[in-house]
């Protein structure tokens, strides 16, 4: 019996030192941590990438091999990967993968500090620790910095919007008060008009606008090759009671940097604070 559980003591072993072994050929599904791993200096080991990884710009020789909803099991496991980085909601991925004796790391994300902390232990995992250290504490200086300049300036009502129906008001989704982009508003030095809502986002009807009342209303455009148009901005003439179109503070940022949880989170805040703060970065 002694022999018997010796070896098996082993076995757990071996396999809790292969789960912790560096990784040299990366998939990595997600948008936000492909950015991560390709900032604190491991690109060259991702072999494959999901279907909206759009940066670095390196990202478009790879492979794809799908997303969330539809992860292309077969191409995956024949890459023959070290490490796949998946949802942690992807369980029938995870089941395979297991089954395949293939490692993976499950991602969630949440708020802002989630992002630093996804950094760090993504960068431990696949054995580049000292790069991700560093790469988190730089985001983070970069935030604190923000919340610096804009530390003495009022905080205006703001409403943050990330998806609507084109050309009309209908189907407006708008952060609410949790989640990185509610923190990244935070930060910026913004009141979120939603922030009594305690979740990521909020169906909003032009009714619900109209009694919050924002004093800025922020769309984010992230869609690849997008460009707004006046009309667009024009939707919201419909509501001249809401202090945001009254004083004609409806403001379009661009870019895929406010909607990916990544290493760029401090670039996107500091485009927000910009644009309600134009005064603490001149």
């Amino acid at each position: 019996m002694a022999a018997v559980s010796k070896s098996v003591s082993l076995i757990v072993v071996a396999v809790l030192l292969l789960g912790k072994a560096e990784a040299h050929r990366i998939v990595s599904l997600i948008p936000a941590t492909t950015e991560m791993l390709f900032a604190m200096g491991a690109g060259d080991r991702v072999v494959a990438v999901g279907s909206y990884d759009h940066f670095p710009p390196e990202v478009d020789r790879l492979p794809r091999v799908g997303a969330l909803l539809d992860p292309d099991v077969e191409r995956i496991i024949t890459l023959r990967p070290d490490l796949v980085v998946l949802y942690g909601t992807q369980e029938e991925l995870r089941a395979k993968l297991e089954r395949a004796q293939v490692p993976f790391y499950a991602y969630t994300h949440k708020g802002l500090t989630d992002i630093m902390e996804t950094i760090r232990s993504l960068g431990a995992r696949v054995g580049m620790e000292a790069q991700a250290n560093a790469l988190a504490t730089r985001v983070e200086q970069e935030l604190a910095d923000i919340r610096a300049r804009v530390a003495n300036s009022p905080r205006p009502k703001t409403l943050l919007i990330f998806g609507r129906e084109p050309g009309s008001l209908r189907g407006l989704d708008a952060s609410g008060g949790e989640g990185f982009l509610h923190d990244m508003l935070e930060a910026a030095g913004g009141a979120d008009v939603l922030g009594d809502i305690h979740r990521q986002s909020v169906m909003m009807s032009t009714e619900m606008v109209l009694a919050r009342a924002p004093d800025v209303i922020i769309e984010l455009r992230y869609a690849r090759g997008h460009r707004t148009r006046p009309e667009d901005v024009r939707a919201w003439d419909a509501l001249p009671s809401v202090p945001a179109v009254r004083n004609h503070r409806v403001l379009v940022l661009e870019g895929e940097e406010f909607v990916v949880p990544g290493p760029r989170v401090s670039l996107a805040t500091e485009q927000i604070a910009r644009a309600l703060h134009p005064e603490a970065f001149r």
